[in-house]
């Protein structure tokens, strides 16, 4: 196979391979570097004993990851305050992109932390991308059988923790601009509306700005938050001076703030059955927004394997 072929093999699959490195790794930059190591690996390889470029380059990129995920996890341990996914720019054009778009939404990659590197790749490959267990047994390099027992694991983990709600996406919509309405403005009364009783709100800052070092939890008080936050300076830029957009993030409605020349933070929401709002996920942490500011967007894939 020639250096061009090779390379076009691969960029064929690129956005797969990112796709499936960033939910198991839940960072952009990580995910960017995975698939960047699987270039190098898939440079080296003989390929005419490859039979199937794609699950290969799974495989590579699926091993990547949880490698780097297990040394991750270490570091998230001491981090300061709580950790949340990387934010990226997506873009959800298609049926089935829309259809793909809960399976990188905030809320479930911050559930997919709670397993291990494992169950991770286990539930992402088989509930994101629909391989078989005999295909990720060989991509992971065990048995079918204790694929299949990560795969319960992980799957009983995560329904128990985030219940699947069918969210139409322009409800979706709606109440992200109405609370965005409501916090901007300082009203508390609107934001209740909005809220859950048990809502939670979860910060992000890095220890690198000044935020929440622990959940805040209960309407009243999620409420109180966001109406203080609305009326004064955040991160030295006044209210009158952010810029507020309304952009797509992890494949839902989502909230960009900029100012001084730079982004500020992301906001993201999770509904409940009835549209109230159970979680919120806001991340300050300047590493974690570059590639947002960068504005790189990325398209959602998800379902089964091409044959």
């Amino acid at each position: 196979m020639t250096t061009e072929r090779r390379g076009s093999v691969f960029d064929d699959h690129r956005n797969l391979l990112f796709s499936v490195a960033y939910r198991i790794l839940g960072t952009a930059a990580d995910a960017e570097d995975a698939v960047q190591e699987a270039w190098l690996k898939w440079s080296a390889a003989d390929r005419s004993q490859v039979a199937d470029p794609k699950a290969y380059l799974v495989r590579i990129v699926t091993n990547v990851a949880m490698d780097r995920l297990r040394s991750a996890q270490a570091r998230r341990e001491t981090y300061v305050g709580p950790w949340l996914p990387e934010p990226i720019l997506t873009s959800t054009d298609t049926a089935d992109e829309v259809a793909a778009a809960d399976a990188v939404s905030m809320g479930l990659l911050v559930v997919l932390e709670t397993l291990t590197p494992l169950e991770r790749a286990v539930f992402v490959l088989k509930e994101a991308f629909g391989f078989s267990y005999a295909e990720i047994a060989e991509a992971v390099d065990r048995s079918e059988a204790t694929v299949r027992q990560a795969a319960h694991r992980a799957r009983g983990h995560v329904q128990a923790r985030r219940p699947r709600f069918h969210t139409d996406r322009a409800r979706q919509r709606e109440v992200t601009e109405r609370f965005l309405a409501a916090a901007t403005g300082g009203d508390i009364n609107g934001l209740m509306q909005l809220l859950a009783p048990d809502v939670a709100l979860w910060t992000d800052g890095g220890g690198k700005v000044r935020q929440a070092m622990r959940p805040v939890t209960g309407a009243e008080r999620v409420a109180a938050w966001f109406a203080g936050i609305g009326t004064r300076p955040y991160q030295g830029v006044e209210p009158a001076d952010m810029a507020v957009e309304l952009v797509e993030i992890n494949g839902w409605p989502g909230i960009v703030f900029s100012g001084a020349g730079r982004v500020l933070a992301t906001l993201t929401l999770d509904l409940d059955e009835d549209g109230s709002v159970v979680a919120i996920h806001n991340v300050a942490n300047p590493d974690k927004l570059r590639a947002v500011a960068a504005r790189t967007v990325h398209p959602v894939e998800g379902g089964g394997p091409e044959r």
